[in-house]
């Protein structure tokens, strides 16, 4: 098991975040400890994770399939790990292998084939399914008019847990754009649950944004470049 304690630029910047999430959280009458930190840690070495890990950060959140399978075996500790890329078909049987959550389901199609593929002897594949919330051609996702309905399919799927719903809106002009668009999303998600979809995730937000996620509901905010620094 990896000591958690650390004197890093790393570490530096998860207090950082941490004193920011508890500064946000207290203007917006929130609980921190309700807020999950995934660490965004595509194309960073497993000594730098090594090292947020050390600092205090239990979840990380991987793009690539190959890149993130040595990472995996490496790291240990009690590390989640979240697969936050595109899933593609041909890779969804390892994806539902070796991690423990799978954020950008966005079809009845990948969902099938990760419940197919997902081992006995574990726990249920965490899942959030993706919204296009801005019905973008270029991303996948799915859109608002037929969530509700692909939730429902989803939920019957024994080897899958629908834990909530993964946004990535596009860029807004304004902060309060960016805001109008979150609460939008966090309206869709308390609807769901008020349907009894029994959800407690909402990964909206990422580095840049993180805060004004929070503030409207997020749960759960993916911190890369926050973390790790600018990528070379």
């Amino acid at each position: 098991m990896l000591q958690k304690k650390c004197e890093s630029v790393i570490s530096k910047n998860i207090l950082k975040v941490n004193s920011e999430i508890n500064s946000i959280c207290k203007k917006a009458g929130r609980d921190p400890s309700k807020i999950t930190v995934l660490g965004a840690s595509k194309s960073q070495s497993i000594e730098k994770i090594r090292e947020a890990y050390i600092a205090g950060i239990n979840h990380f959140g991987e793009n690539y399939l190959q890149e993130a399978e040595s990472k995996i075996d490496s790291i240990g500790g009690d590390v989640t790990w979240h697969f936050i890329g595109s899933i593609q078909s041909r890779k969804a049987k390892k994806i539902a292998e070796i991690f423990d959550w799978a954020h950008a389901v966005d079809s009845i199609k990948i969902a099938k084939k990760l419940n197919d593929a997902r081992p006995h002897f574990k726990n249920a594949l965490k899942v959030c399914i993706q919204l296009n919330i801005d019905k973008e051609t270029s991303k996948s996702g799915i859109e608002v008019k037929d969530i509700e309905n692909i939730l429902f399919e989803i939920k019957s799927f024994e080897n899958l847990e629908i834990k909530g719903l993964m946004v990535i809106p596009r860029p807004r002009d304004s902060v309060q754009e960016q805001q109008n668009v979150f609460r939008e999303v966090k309206e869709i998600f308390d609807s769901l649950n008020q349907k009894s979809m029994n959800m407690d995730t909402l990964s909206m937000g990422m580095s840049l944004d993180y805060g004004i996620a929070i503030q409207e509901g997020s749960t759960m905010v993916r911190i890369g470049t926050g973390i790790f620094g600018q990528r070379k």
